[in-house]
């Protein structure tokens, strides 16, 4: 059994962070969540670089919470990098955003996003389906095995060509644990 269980939110609208995490906590789905607000920190978190280069690939966060329109990196762009590297593209991701749009919905699926959903304007509803991507994903899914990844022990990471190789400093990054 896990002993701890991990989010990565990529989000930059303050708002929906906020209510995206406090109904994560509220039905203690995570023991951390880490918020991050733009792209390019976002793929340094994921691939261990940088800043979060004492990351390891053997423990992925169990989820990805992705909005599409984020600063210097977009949501498709992550999401590509994701699904093309052995070490991450078992990740389950989840996009969450505004967009109506029909394109961004294919677009999202041909690069392997795991679910689609465009967040609610209502309070109530928003709160909603946080709660049932938290009771799907954290608790009723079984996540992957470190082999899924590539990985079977912590310390052995298997070199693959980084997609994004840009580093850029930490800004607004928060780690929520509870």
């Amino acid at each position: 059994m896990e002993t701890e269980i991990e989010i990565l939110l990529i989000e930059d609208n303050p708002s929906d962070a906020e209510l995206a995490i406090r109904e994560l906590r509220r039905h203690k789905f995570a023991n951390r969540i880490h918020l991050i607000g733009d792209g390019a920190e976002a793929l340094d978190f994921i691939f261990c670089r940088g800043a979060y280069q004492h990351r390891s690939f053997y423990r992925p966060p169990k989820l990805i919470l992705l909005d599409m329109k984020l600063p210097k990196v977009d949501g498709l762009q992550i999401l590509a990098a994701i699904k093309q590297d052995v070490r991450t593209q078992a990740i389950p991701v989840v996009i969450m955003t505004s967009s109506s749009e029909q394109r961004d919905l294919i677009e999202s699926y041909k690069l392997g996003a795991n679910a689609y959903i465009q967040k609610p304007v209502d309070f109530d509803e928003f709160r909603r389906v946080i709660e049932h991507i938290g009771m799907f994903w954290l608790a009723v899914n079984r996540s992957p095995p470190p082999e899924v990844f590539g990985v079977t022990e912590p310390n052995v990471i298997p070199s693959a060509v980084p997609i994004v190789t840009q580093q850029v400093p930490r800004r607004g990054t928060q780690t929520i644990e509870g």
